[in-house]
């Protein structure tokens, strides 16, 4: 149990790491965006852009865990593991596949970064908003 603690917390690092970087890229994306675009009606490609930017980020960490899992057979082969790592990650928690007793507390704590990794691009997506609400208002 303790190497699967482990495990989970390397998982959950690399999901921050994944996720610090990837919101750094996308903030110099969008503060050049800004200064390249100031009306407001041409920021809608700068949301869409930014929201498949960060589910791109969120299927990358998905699929970490989703390698991680065949890797160690808790899980029988990627497909199945990838539906089970984006049906955790999200909390939707369907049930339909389940790790062994062993692996349980790992799904767990993908889980918690999930919620945590979700809450940080809700986070980060309503500071460019807010930014570029708060731009049009000065200008």
């Amino acid at each position: 149990m303790v190497s699967q603690l482990l495990i989970a917390w390397g998982l959950m690092a690399l999901c921050v790491v994944i996720h610090a970087t990837g919101i750094t890229v996308a903030l110099r994306l969008a503060r050049g965006h800004a200064i390249r675009r100031p009306r407001a009606t041409r920021w809608i490609g700068l949301f869409v852009g930014l929201a498949g930017w960060i589910v791109l980020l969120h299927l990358l960490e998905i699929s970490s865990w989703a390698v991680v899992y065949v890797w160690d057979e808790a899980m029988p082969d990627l497909p199945s593991a990838l539906y089970f790592s984006a049906v955790t990650y999200t909390t939707t928690g369907y049930g339909d596949l389940v790790l062994s007793q062993e692996w349980r507390l790992v799904g767990a704590i993908e889980a918690l970064t999930g919620i945590l990794m979700c809450g940080w691009s809700t986070g980060f997506f309503f500071a460019v908003v807010s930014r570029l609400y708060a731009a049009t208002e000065n200008s």
